[in-house]
């Protein structure tokens, strides 16, 4: 292994000799950008391989969620591991599987197979998404991290933007398996630039040893404790919760005592920047994230759109995302980020408001505006909320804060996926949307939108009480 750049170099903020910051921030956009490209892209193909399955709105849940689920039980196992072993190692192992699982989900089946393949996708999206942040993080300095993260979440965005577009015009003209294949072809492109510009390794934890029981413990209880969730109201579901949550008991207790854990539990006892940006990630994204896949069921089934047209209308919030993304990071390098933040979640309040009160007359103009109001406020969170977190520990805590990023996003998009479909469940049933319970659908719509922007607003307050983070000396919690 290569010697980490703080030990060869002197600098820690300073990148190798030989080594583009640009060459870096490409490549770990171009895999921010594949996997947002995919849900994406698969959620406007939903209803188009429900037909083909012949699957109700809760079975085409599982495929987005059975993804989010593989990888949020494995980031921060994952995160930790980059750190022994190299982030670079742990990032093309993880585009290398992602890009051959692709393939195989374009080959698949059945429902259950789908599914089945979505989750070991995920399980390969773990990898990158535990790294890439940390990666970037690791090359560019506090005053120029904003910026570089932000365009990494321009480039995430990039990715919701043009999925509904592309995934649309692919799914009308070459069938919804053409995805697969499509970012099959996008992930041999990035192995091959990770491969040919980024050959520096980063492990500043390399010596360390790896806590097994522990990260078994973590994987076990989001398993259960997700599962549980979607299970309920039936009574196995609060058995199953309950389940996950006695082993959340043993984790936190294991973490405390062992000298290497998979995450320290002083960077949230003792951390208040890094613990409540992260509670803020959570709320936000499992207020947020159930948007994109209720409206392409309510466009669709409700509007009578075909899955281009559907795409084109929910393409006007990922353009001002991505657009705005850069800006926000920018802002949040001069301006307490907590601020810039707590003023997008204001944004993404009013936005799932106004989507509540959406119904079958609602004109495709006023849909847009309130999809550009959602994309605006979900830009000037999320850029300034990464920075916060990344610019609160220390440098051999990059790797596990990343994937801790990353896991407090996709257990909140699990969230509110699971959230969703446990609505559409009990006002439709297991069953196709069809018209004759297309009412009922509107009805769990609305319910579940009035919900979500509650939590947003709660999510506010969880962002404005984490403080400051310009001039505070980064806490060192073990």
């Amino acid at each position: 292994m290569r010697p980490d750049h703080a030990s060869a170099h002197g600098d820690p903020d300073s990148p190798a000799p030989g080594l583009s910051k640009g060459v870096v921030l490409f490549v770990t956009a171009m895999a921010s950008f594949l996997t947002p490209f995919m849900g994406s892209s698969i959620n406007i193909a939903l209803p188009t391989i429900g037909r083909e399955f012949h699957a109700g709105a809760f079975g085409l849940s599982w495929i987005s969620t059975a993804y989010l689920l593989a990888a949020a039980m494995f980031l921060v196992p994952v995160g930790r591991l980059a750190d022994i072993h190299g982030r670079r190692r742990v990032f093309l192992t993880g585009m290398a599987g992602y890009t051959f699982v692709s393939l195989l989900c374009g080959l698949a089946t059945s429902e259950a197979m789908l599914i089945a393949l979505r989750a070991l996708q995920g399980t390969a999206d773990a990898l990158m998404f535990a790294t890439a942040t940390a990666i970037v993080t690791s090359v560019y300095p506090p005053q120029e991290r904003g910026r570089a993260l932000g365009v990494n979440v321009a480039a995430v965005y990039a990715g919701l933007a043009l999925g509904p577009f592309i995934g649309g015009i692919i799914t009308h003209y070459l069938g919804w398996r053409s995805i697969f294949y499509f970012t099959t072809a996008l992930g041999l492109l990035t192995i091959a630039l990770t491969l040919w510009k980024m050959k520096d390794e980063w492990a500043e934890a390399a010596g360390q040893k790896m806590d097994w029981p522990g990260a078994a413990l973590y994987s076990l209880t989001l398993f259960a404790i997700m599962n549980g969730f979607r299970l309920l109201p039936d009574l196995w579901g609060a058995v199953v919760m309950a389940g996950g949550i006695l082993c959340l008991a043993g984790f936190v207790l294991r973490e405390n005592r062992t000298p290497h854990p998979v995450l320290d539990m002083g960077l949230f006892r003792h951390n208040v920047v890094f613990a409540l940006s992260n509670v803020s990630a959570l709320i936000n994204y499992a207020a947020t994230f159930a948007l994109t896949f209720l409206l392409s069921l309510y466009l669709q089934y409700t509007k009578g759109l075909d899955p281009r047209a559907a795409g084109l209308v929910m393409l006007s919030q990922p353009v001002i995302m991505s657009v705005f993304s850069p800006l926000a990071g920018r802002l949040a390098d001069r301006v307490e980020p907590r601020v810039v933040a707590s003023v997008g979640m204001a944004m993404s309040t009013a936005g799932l408001l106004l989507t509540s009160l959406l119904d079958s007359g609602s004109s495709l103009t006023h849909i847009v505006m309130i999809l550009m109001l959602c994309g605006l406020g979900f830009a000037l969170f999320s850029s300034p909320n990464v920075s916060a977190i990344m610019g609160s520990v220390e440098r051999k805590h990059y790797g596990v804060a990343s994937a801790t990023t990353s896991a407090m996003r996709l257990i909140g998009q699990m969230l509110s996926m699971a959230t969703a479909g446990m609505i559409i469940a009990l006002y439709v049933g297991k069953v196709q949307i069809t018209a004759e319970n297309e009412q009922a659908f509107l009805s769990g719509f609305r319910t579940a939108f009035l919900i979500f922007a509650g939590l947003c607003l709660a999510g506010i307050f969880a962002s404005l009480a984490r403080g400051k983070l310009h001039g505070r000396t980064v806490a060192q919690p073990r």
